[in-house]
C-alpha cells in the first residue's frame, strides 16, 4: 500500500512539472505545410526558375560579344607562325522574332505567378481539407465510445431485469448485438482516424500534434454578398484556371506573329577588331602584322524555307485555337465550381440548422424512451434505437459544420481570392484546447 501511495505522489509530481500541451490549430498547420509540403515547395522552385524567363527572353534583344581565334604553324620545317583573333559586337536591329519572344517570355513569367498562386491556394485548401478530415475522424470515434458506453449500460441492464425476471431473453440479445456492432465500427473509426492522421501529416512533414477542435454551438456565417450570380462572374473573370489560359491563349497570338516573322528580313549592326600576325619567315614579306577595324550592317532576306515557315504558322494557329477553347473550359469549370461551393454553403447552413433541431429531438426522444423503458411502456430495441439516433445525429452535425466551412474555402479558391485572412476567420471558431 505504501509503495502505490509512493508511486502515486511521483506521478503527479512529474505530471505538474511538464507545460501544458496546446492544441495546434489550422493556421498553425498550415505554417508547419508551408515549410514541408513537398508540392508547395517544388511550386516555389518551379516559380524561382519560372523568372529567369524574361531575362533568357531580353537577352536576344541585347548585343552580344564574342572573341575568336586562331593559331597555326606551317612550313617544311613548321616555322612559319600564323596567329589571329578578333573581337566582335553584333547588335540586332530588326528581328521581329525576338522581340516577340520577349513578350513571350514575360508571359511566361506571369504564367509561372498565376501557378505557384494556384498552388497557394491549393495547399490552404488541402491542409484545410486533411485538417477537417482528421476531426471528423476524432468526432466519429469519440461519439461511437459513448455510443458503446451508453449500450454497454443497457447490456447491463437487459442482464439484471433477466436474471430478476422482468425481462426476456431478447432484450439482452438485443443489447449484445448493438454492443458487438458498435465494436466493430470503432475498430473501424480507429483505423479510419489514423489513416487521416497520416493523410495529414503528409502535408505537414511531421506526426500531427492534437488538433484544435470547433466551439461548441458555433455560428456559420453565410456567404457575402449573398448572390450566387456575383460569385460566379468573380469566377469566370478571377479564378486562377482562367487566368492561366488567358495566359496561353495571348502567348498563343505572339506564337503566331514570332512564326510568321519567318518571312520578314532581319538586320544586325556588326563591329569588330581583328588582329592577324605571320612570323617564322625567311621571306620578309611574308612577316607581318596587322590590325584592322570594322563597323556596318548586315541584313537578310529569307527566300524559300522549304515550307517550314507557313507549316509552323498553321501550327500556331492551330494551338491558338486550342488555347480559346481551353479559356472557354477553364471559365465554364470555373463557375461550376463556385455555383457548386455556394450551394455547398447554403445548403450547409440548412444542414447545419436541422441537424442542431434533430439533436435536440433525438435527446428528448432518448430520455422519453429511457424513462418509458424503466416503467415498462418501452421495450430494449426503443431505447437503443434512440441512442443510435443521437449519436447519428451528432455525428452528421459536425460533418455539416466542417464541410459548410470547406465550401466556404472552395467558394474563395473558385474566385482566386482564398487568402491566409480567410483561414484565420475559420480559426477564430477552433477552441483552444489545451492537453
Amino acid at each position: 500500500m505504501r509503495k502505490t501511495v509512493i508511486a502515486s505522489l511521483i506521478a503527479v509530481a512529474c505530471l505538474s512539472v511538464l507545460p501544458n500541451v496546446h492544441a495546434v490549430d489550422l493556421v498553425q498547420t498550415y505554417q508547419q505545410a508551408l515549410s514541408n509540403d513537398p508540392v508547395y515547395t517544388s511550386a516555389r522552385y518551379a516559380l524561382s526558375a519560372g523568372s529567369e524567363a524574361v531575362i533568357q527572353g531580353r537577352a536576344a534583344l541585347l548585343p552580344t560579344v564574342g572573341l575568336g581565334g586562331n593559331y597555326s604553324r606551317t612550313g617544311d620545317n613548321w616555322n612559319i607562325r600564323t596567329n589571329n583573333y578578333s573581337l566582335q559586337l553584333t547588335q540586332p536591329l530588326f528581328r521581329p522574332a525576338f522581340w516577340e519572344q520577349y513578350q513571350e517570355s514575360k508571359l511566361s513569367v506571369a504564367a509561372s505567378e498565376v501557378k505557384f498562386a494556384q498552388a497557394q491556394q491549393d495547399l490552404m485548401l488541402r491542409v484545410s481539407q486533411a485538417y477537417f478530415d482528421v476531426l471528423t475522424a476524432q468526432d466519429v470515434l469519440t461519439f461511437l465510445q459513448a455510443q458503446q458506453s451508453a449500450i454497454a449500460e443497457q447490456l447491463a441492464s437487459a442482464k439484471r431485469n433477466f436474471e430478476v425476471g422482468t425481462a426476456t431473453i431478447t432484450d439482452t440479445n438485443e443489447a449484445q448485438a448493438s454492443y458487438d456492432l458498435v465494436i466493430a465500427q470503432e475498430i473501424a473509426a480507429s483505423n479510419n482516424l489514423e489513416v487521416a492522421r497520416y493523410a495529414l501529416q503528409q502535408i505537414i512533414g511531421q506526426a500531427p500534434a492534437p488538433l484544435a477542435t470547433l466551439r461548441p454551438g458555433v455560428q456559420l456565417s453565410p456567404p457575402q454578398p449573398a448572390a450566387i450570380e456575383s460569385w460566379v462572374s468573380s469566377a469566370e473573370q478571377q479564378n486562377f484556371g482562367v487566368v492561366g489560359q488567358q495566359i496561353a491563349l495571348d502567348t498563343a497570338r505572339h506564337e503566331i506573329k514570332k512564326n510568321r516573322a519567318g518571312h520578314l528580313p532581319t538586320l544586325d549592326l556588326v563591329a569588330s577588331r581583328a588582329h592577324s600576325e605571320v612570323s617564322g619567315s625567311n621571306n620578309p614579306f611574308v612577316n607581318n602584322s596587322t590590325m584592322g577595324n570594322s563597323i556596318g550592317v548586315q541584313w537578310t532576306i529569307p527566300l524559300y524555307a522549304g515550307g517550314a515557315v507557313n507549316s509552323s504558322v498553321r501550327q500556331a494557329v492551330a494551338l491558338e485555337d486550342k488555347a480559346r477553347s481551353d479559356l472557354e473550359n477553364a471559365r465554364r469549370t470555373a463557375a461550376l465550381n463556385a455555383r457548386q461551393a455556394y450551394l455547398g454553403v447554403s445548403n450547409g447552413l440548412a444542414q447545419v440548422k436541422a441537424f442542431e433541431a434533430a439533436e435536440i429531438s433525438s435527446q428528448s426522444s432518448l430520455d422519453s424512451n429511457r424513462l418509458g423503458y424503466q416503467v415498462g411502456v418501452r421495450i430494449n430495441i426503443d431505447v437503443l434505437n434512440a441512442q443510435q439516433q443521437l449519436f447519428s445525429t451528432r455525428r452528421d452535425l459536425a460533418k455539416a459544420r466542417y464541410d459548410t466551412l470547406m465550401n466556404g474555402l472552395k467558394l474563395k479558391s473558385a474566385t482566386g481570392t482564398l487568402k491566409e485572412d480567410d483561414l484565420q476567420l475559420v480559426n477564430a471558431l477552433l477552441a483552444p484546447a489545451t492537453y
